[in-house]
């Protein structure tokens, strides 16, 4: 029964019902197959409000307020013009800009599709007229959306750590490290790409004192923002939820000091805000209600006892799940994926490594299970990063082509494949050296 609703849940989502319906039709009908439609009916009466009213949960609207009234008040577009200030003269030196001020965007937005949205509007009409190739141009933007979803603070991050009951600070520290390996990946991939092609990223002019001067001080709110929220968060100075609230309230500030929150724009970015969490939460209802059923249907159970009796190395097993997660990002969206994913991966992973109680030095993995959930989660996510840029779906390629008509959607998807050999590569390196993961963590005690 699990198996066959397994089937007709992708058979929805092929057919391009909405993620969060499709999971709750299989859960509902299928636990009402299982156990009747009392059972569906009695988890519906408490359900929602056992899952919404969880205080973890409350950080979500928060951290996507931040971002919609961060797209608002000019900071995208000032980072981008520091960025292009101290690093347009080089070849290739604008898409290297716009990568920097993607990773500085997705310091105080947390989503991936609102940094590829907003830095499209401010970077592409500056790389069209550097004459930029539109395989590097419309590539690089898409790429950076991605830096979005791992460079704290992050959405999905949150709803990872509420998954596997994951501390969400530590998290926060396990992903910077990683989150800037990519940024320095991206740039490398530029510079290759300049270097094959030199025709393709044209250096630009080189900035004046006072203009590098002007375009520095123009970021410090940003800079400001991000030590207030995550250095507050490393420190112990407040929990996630105070800390996106601080977040909040400095941006709007931010706004208001250079008049450029209107009325109007804060009523957008509230009903932004009402629009995103409402989606996220009804996934996370409709993902509740499909692990229920899964649960009753033993699919969880029989996948974990599968995996650990099947002779698979622990790693192998491993890189497996991640190739599995690759493949089904080229059908849903980032956040859906985890809902959908992690509860079915991570009781595998457990299992594998021992039980949820296992010392490092009983562990095939060589860590606990604590740090198996953190390492796994940072991992998960940059796989799940693919999803964004990968066909059929890449959300990331559609948003970007959606702002650059004149350019083929396969000039972006074939601009976004260095982009995502270098996301491998960083996947490896993360797996061949854990280390990386825990250096914050551990340097916080977190």
């Amino acid at each position: 029964m699990g198996l066959a609703g397994l089937g007709i849940l992708v058979l929805l989502i092929a057919i391009r019902m909405p993620i969060a319906y499709a999971m709750i039709i299989v859960g509902g009908v299928g636990t009402a197959v299982l156990n009747g439609w009392p059972i569906v009916l009695s988890q519906l009466k408490d359900l929602a409000y056992a899952q919404f009213s969880t205080y973890d949960l409350s950080v979500v609207p928060l951290f996507v307020l931040m971002g919609a009234i961060a797209a608002r008040t000019g900071l995208s577009a000032d980072l981008f013009r520091a960025a292009h200030a101290w690093l347009g003269w080089m070849r290739g030196g604008v898409a290297i800009a716009a990568i920097a001020a993607c990773a500085g965007f997705g310091s105080v937005c947390g989503s991936s599709l609102a940094t590829a949205s907003t830095m499209g509007r401010v970077a592409l009409p500056e790389l069209k007229r550097y004459r930029y190739s539109n395989k590097l141009a419309t590539g690089t933007i898409a790429a950076g959306g991605v830096l979005g979803i791992l460079i704290p603070p992050s959405v999905v991050l949150i709803i990872y750590a509420i998954i596997v009951e994951a501390n969400v600070v530590t998290m926060f520290m396990a992903a910077l490290l990683p989150g800037l390996i990519a940024v320095a990946f991206f740039i490398l991939t530029i510079l290759a790409f300049t270097t094959l092609a030199p025709g393709s990223g044209p250096a630009g002019q080189r900035a004046t004192r006072d203009e590098l001067l002007d375009a520095t001080l123009n970021i410090f709110p940003v800079l400001v923002v991000f030590v207030a929220v995550i250095g507050g968060l490393y420190f112990g100075l407040f929990n996630p939820t105070p800390a996106a609230a601080v977040g909040v309230l400095m941006v709007i500030l931010i706004g208001l000091v250079r008049r450029k929150l209107s009325l109007w724009e804060t009523r957008e970015a509230l009903l932004e805000t009402a629009r995103t969490t409402g989606m996220i939460f009804l996934i996370l209802l409709g993902a509740e209600l499909l692990k229920i059923f899964m649960a009753r249907g033993g699919v969880p159970q029989a996948t974990a006892e599968m995996m650990a009796n099947s002779g698979l190395a622990p790693m192998t097993t491993l890189i497996l799940l991640l190739v599995a997660l690759i493949l089904l990002g080229c059908l849903m969206d980032s956040l859906s994926m985890i809902l959908l994913a992690i509860p079915f991966f991570w009781p595998v992973l457990v299992e594998i490594n021992g039980g949820d109680f296992v010392a490092a030095a009983d562990s095939p993995f060589g860590m606990s299970t604590e740090d198996l959930k953190v390492w796994f989660g940072i991992l998960a996510l940059i796989v799940v990063e693919l999803g964004l840029i990968t066909p059929p779906v890449g959300m990331n390629v559609f948003i970007i082509s959606a702002q650059a008509p004149d350019v083929p959607m396969r000039d972006t998807f074939l601009g976004v494949m260095p982009f995502f050999l270098a996301e491998l590569l960083r996947v490896a390196l993360l797996v061949a050296v854990p280390g990386i993961v825990f250096a914050l963590p551990r340097l916080f005690g977190g």
